[in-house]
């Protein structure tokens, strides 16, 4: 499917670190990306890219979760504490309890295969734009930790959302929003609902 991004220029080009052991995926999501405008590095193992982190820092990475050796959450850990890159997983589990860890890590987005471009790329804008947010309360000091938690349910709950209700991001932050309108609450709260207990997503209660 052509995901349409628009033009970039060499210094303009935003920099992925691909990180799975499935070499298909790896190399069918990097040429899909590189043709969309990215610059994509792809490591088939967390090892690989400690090594190529070693020598760049990119934009932002996406990770699978289960890898042999190290796992994606292993490696989100370093990228979290060590070098502040903003990361999502793309993975083919779904359990909730994977979610909460990914949750924890501090990931900006969740997103269970197979994807397509037309998911993955407003994901990793979504993320980034996210990211970029929460550098700027960080230089600024306001409220980081509350923004920072909010902002990282927020992407989670929708992209669950989309995997589950095979929706657009557009679609899955509306359908949030609705959630939140019709219980008169605060959409993180909301979010905070679906990744705690996410099973509600296939019931009647989040309609």
């Amino acid at each position: 499917m052509n995901a349409r991004m628009p033009a970039m220029n060499d210094t303009q080009r935003r920099k992925i670190l691909l990180v799975d052991d499935d070499r298909l995926v790896l190399a069918t999501l990097k040429a899909g990306l590189e043709t969309a405008g990215y610059a994509v590095q792809a490591c088939s193992s967390a090892e690989e890219a400690r090594r190529v982190l070693a020598l760049d820092t990119p934009d932002i990475a996406v990770l699978d979760i289960r890898m042999p050796g190290a796992s994606g959450l292993d490696l989100a850990q370093e990228l979290g504490e060590a070098q502040a890159v903003p990361f999502l997983f793309l993975t083919a589990y779904g359990e909730d309890e994977l979610v909460r860890k990914a949750a924890g890590s501090g990931a900006l987005g969740y997103l269970v295969k197979p994807v397509d471009l037309s998911q993955l790329i407003p994901s990793l804008e979504a993320a980034m734009a996210c990211a970029a947010g929460i550098r700027q309360l960080r230089a600024t000091g306001v409220q980081l930790q509350t923004a920072l938690n909010e902002n990282r349910e927020i992407s989670m709950a929708v992209g669950l959302l989309m995997e589950r209700r095979g929706l657009d991001r557009k679609q899955a932050f509306e359908c949030l929003r609705t959630m939140a309108r019709s219980r008169r609450r605060k959409i993180n709260e909301v979010a905070a609902e679906i990744l705690s207990a996410a099973e509600l997503l296939n019931t009647g209660a989040l309609t």
